[in-house]
């Protein structure tokens, strides 16, 4: 699993994310408390750690990339950008009725490459029956971001993009480039399951599946402390100039990196040393801590990854015009099915905050992934999430 850990999650390229990164019942969230969900998953846990088995090998399929222009793409925030390009890319090949598509939306700084670890023979998503479509977020340094958009929208200018812009403009591209007239599924890590969620409520008869891993429907306090805690680890160095710096503030980035990292696995992946499972040569607590530090985000620029952060602040389904701000009515509103699959160790989307919603969406399995990997384990951090993960997603899309 070589220099996984040098990603954060959401930057899961395809050498990273190949190799690295049964619930006795499915679990329902509308007949059991909080309290049941945590000891169901520590049974879960029990059962994985003794049963579980690395999923095999397989050739990563080949995906084409391609470029979308939205010319004057008006944002949430009331910024018209003169030309929005998405990046994505695509697995197999659309059929004559347009409807064996499945949108896989990018999570934090990721490139199309990001969910390699659910495509493939033998995986829950075959591009030999299937049109997969890996879409990147603004911001990611390849779509429309901060770093590659002309005055008056460079860097620290660039308009704040939410969620719903994102999910709009991809929208655009499904129906006007690739006429795309409904989708299988949306599925969706971490900020991709923000997206996930997004869709279901400002597009609920566009999908026919919602599977939403590590992600929630709204943006909570405490995450939102957290990703400012990680925006003010940049923005103290001197050299970050307000956004308008002349060569990238290095040391801020190297603080914001390890900020992230306390957050990215549980406490006891921590204690029980299981850095030692993906880099053998990563001997001691210091090399880990080291290597996460400078090597987190390769060549990341730092505006972007502000904005990234932004946009998952930002995050909330019940400001979806139409709602006025409420969140349980705008969940009321999601027709699709959804599998809702929170990792038992998140810290940066807890499972109660999973729980809570859950309540109010109709039609949710909610299946917590019983892992120590914290919040990559949405993206199969371990084989046995690896394999978790495509079995209960496989199942889910058949029904």
């Amino acid at each position: 699993m070589a220099k996984r850990h040098h990603q954060p999650p959401g930057t899961l390229p395809v050498d990273a994310i190949h190799r690295a990164f049964h619930l006795e019942k499915i679990y329902h969230p509308m007949k059991h408390a909080v309290a049941l969900v945590l000891i169901h998953v520590l049974i879960a846990l029990t059962f994985a750690a003794a049963n579980a088995q690395s999923p095999p090998t397989t050739a990563v399929p080949p995906v084409t990339e391609h470029a979308f222009v939205i010319h004057n793409f008006k944002t949430e925030s009331g910024a018209t950008l003169p030309e929005a390009k998405i990046v994505y890319g695509t697995y197999g090949h659309l059929n004559a009725a347009g409807d064996n598509a499945i949108l896989l939306p990018s999570h934090y700084m990721a490139n199309l490459h990001g969910y390699e670890w659910l495509i493939g023979q033998g995986k829950a998503l075959d591009p030999d029956k299937q049109f997969l479509i890996t879409s990147e977020l603004f911001g990611n340094g390849r779509s429309s971001s901060p770093s590659n958009t002309p005055e008056p929208f460079h860097g620290p200018r660039f308009p704040v993009t939410t969620i719903r812009d994102n999910v709009e403009a991809v929208h655009r591209l499904l129906t006007q480039e690739l006429h795309v007239r409904h989708l299988q599924a949306v599925i969706g890590f971490s900020m991709g399951a923000q997206q996930a969620f997004q869709w279901a409520v400002s597009y609920p008869d566009y999908m026919s599946h919602i599977v939403a891993t590590s992600g929630t429907a709204k943006t909570y306090g405490h995450g939102i402390v957290r990703n400012e805690s990680e925006i003010t680890a940049i923005a103290t160095d001197a050299a970050f100039e307000n956004g308008d710096y002349k060569t990238e503030p290095a040391k801020g980035i190297e603080a914001f990196s390890i900020v992230w990292t306390a957050w990215l696995y549980s406490q006891e992946w921590w204690r029980k040393e299981l850095w030692r499972e993906e880099d053998p040569k990563a001997t001691t607590l210091q090399q880990v801590i080291g290597k996460y530090r400078t090597h987190f985000i390769e060549g990341a620029d730092a505006n972007d990854l502000i904005l990234q952060l932004r946009t998952w602040e930002k995050h909330d389904v019940g400001m979806t015009p139409g709602f006025n701000g409420n969140l349980q009515k705008a969940l009321g509103s999601i027709r699709a099915p959804i599998l809702y699959m929170p990792s038992a160790t998140d810290l940066y989307f807890p499972v109660a905050d999973a729980q809570y919603e859950s309540q109010y969406i109709p039609h949710c399995t909610l299946l917590p992934i019983p892992s120590l990997w914290g919040h990559p384990a949405g993206a199969g951090a371990s084989p046995a999430d690896e394999t978790f993960l495509n079995q209960h997603i496989a199942e889910f899309l058949k029904e």
